[in-house]
């Protein structure tokens, strides 16, 4: 072997240590409250449960390292080289239409999407749902480009569309459709999974920075605040045009049942969802670099490398979701929802702050806000503002679910809040903000938040309840980050104020002996 085949293999090693340590410092927090909590009276976890949700953790922290490094391996390159590419070739009509045919594929191979698409298959055909929001997100991406190319303020474009959004949601209303109100704000979290946020992030990054501009680095954020409208603006929608009652039916969240298909056929399972979610990315990147990118050989192969690694990520975190994480998550829920909702709605709030730790796409956000903005939004200030937006977000649902309120009480002052903060704080914020929400929402926030709201909401209110109190969850934990972010940059902006009126005092209350006068 040479010394630069042992040099790039050394690299590689290195790296995938040093992302294994930053798994196991974000899946441990999570594992140890659900294990600390599993060994107490309130809840009863067979041993055996328990026995397989420690090998599930093991697979947690294997995926979410191999899918960090390949986020930064491939999906953020390939997003950038694209944006940079196709902004070079100056076409802004194959520009436009790579990015709404981007959009469509990506979403059109989501997981989440089709899991979300099976549970309203009695009152819309699935593969309408799947087609319409992948139109909607691909519309949104083209608009979110758009953005960036002509440099349109961000905070008009998200009034625009959630006076729209709102709206639409009167119209369910009025028509008697409200029960679909928490599905069509859940569906804006769903179709930003963890394959597409790092590969949209990244392609807005290259078309903002290849553009230029003043504001080269605030006008790359944007694009994944946008494409979570859309597919809430597709669904809604969808909603006053169907028929029937929405019905829903708890799945059957047993470990045994995971466990008799076998781990070899969840692998297979798991395999083929993330195949059809990469296989569209890789097919186009190889018609742009045979069109367009001509990259060289020494990229392509750690693109390849990337995708991977990628791969073999997503395929052990999923399968440890499903596995231990999702049959957990509804018990929690169940048991602690029948006779303990104080204590369900304590250990939702501290486990919703240590989650999103383990949301692979987060990482990646916070890595591009600590580039983009030069350190001025460090990782730590992130994920701060995170943990507590998503914490309060997640206590704050299983309160609905026990209460028993319109999620509407919750988003509508909620988004006022946020839109209302966009006026004040520095753009470059608001633009962080709404792709924060977006990103927050991923897949174990689906895989063991939902869940566990659901089997609380089972066990408190019934079944018939969920789709009224339990769903709606993956949109708060998309809100709550709007204001906690937005509050960071309000924040700034009063301690500027607060230095410059103290710099002014000095100036004004200093005396004329020592002002030096010249001839």
């Amino acid at each position: 072997m040479s010394k630069t085949k042992k040099g790039v293999m050394t690299d590689l090693v290195r790296s995938l240590r040093d992302k294994l340590k930053e798994a196991v410092v974000s899946v441990l927090p999570v594992c140890a409250l659900i294990l600390i909590l599993c060994l107490t009276p309130l809840v009863n976890i067979p041993y055996h449960d328990l026995a397989v949700f420690g090998g599930a953790m093991i697979l947690l922290v294997l995926g979410i390292g191999l899918f960090n490094m390949g986020a930064d391996m491939a999906m953020s390159p390939m997003g950038q080289y694209i944006g940079e590419g196709l902004v070079k070739s100056k076409k802004l009509g194959i520009l436009l239409t790579v990015s709404f045919v981007m959009g469509l594929f990506i979403t059109v191979a989501e997981p989440d999407l089709t899991v979300l698409a099976d549970q309203v298959g009695t009152v819309m055909n699935g593969w309408v749902l799947i087609i319409s929001v992948g139109v909607g997100v691909g519309l949104f991406l083209l608009i979110a480009v758009i953005k960036i190319v002509f440099h349109i303020d961000l905070t008009a474009i998200l009034m625009y569309f959630y006076l729209l959004m709102f709206c639409l949601a009167a119209l369910l209303l009025e028509s008697g459709r409200g029960a679909f109100l928490p599905l069509s704000f859940d569906s804006g979290g769903v179709t930003t999974g963890p394959i597409t946020v790092p590969f949209i992030m990244a392609l807005g990054v290259g078309i903002a920075l290849t553009v230029g501009g003043r504001n080269a680095s605030e006008n790359s954020f944007g694009l994944i605040a946008l494409c979570s409208a859309g597919p809430i603006i597709a669904v809604m929608i969808l909603s006053l045009s169907a028929s029937g009652e929405m019905t829903y039916a708890v799945p059957d969240y047993s470990m045994e049942t995971v466990l008799d298909e076998g781990a070899f056929d969840l692998l297979v399972d798991k395999m083929i969802e993330v195949s059809r979610s990469l296989i569209f990315i890789v097919a186009f990147f190889s018609i742009l670099q045979f069109i367009i990118l001509r990259l060289p050989f020494n990229k392509l192969i750690q693109i390849l490398l990337g995708i991977v690694h990628t791969f073999v990520g997503l395929v052990l975190f999923l399968a440890a979701v499903a596995m231990a994480f999702m049959p957990i998550g509804f018990d929690i829920g169940m048991q602690l929802g029948d006779g303990h909702p104080a204590y369900l709605i304590a250990f939702a709030f501290i486990v919703g702050m240590v989650v999103v730790l383990a949301e692979p796409a987060v990482h990646v956000l916070n890595n591009q806000v600590e580039d983009i903005t030069g350190g001025e939004v460090s990782k730590k200030q992130m994920m701060t503002a995170l943990s507590i937006g998503v914490g309060l977000s997640i206590g704050l649902s299983v309160l609905r679910a026990y209460i028993g309120f319109s999620l509407l009480y919750y988003l509508v002052p909620g988004y006022l809040v946020s839109l209302g903060l966009s006026i004040f704080v520095p753009k470059i914020y608001t633009a962080i903000a709404f792709d924060s929400g977006g990103v927050a929402s991923g897949p174990l926030t689906s895989s063991f938040i939902l869940p566990m709201v659901i089997g609380a909401c089972v066990a408190m209110r019934g079944e018939g309840a969920v789709m009224d109190f339990a769903l709606g969850v993956v949109a708060m934990v998309a809100l709550t980050p709007l204001i906690t972010i937005q509050a960071l940059g309000f924040k700034s902006v009063l301690s500027v104020h607060r230095r410059d009126s103290i710099a002014l005092k000095r100036i004004l209350s200093a005396s004329d002996d020592q002002i030096i006068y010249f001839d």
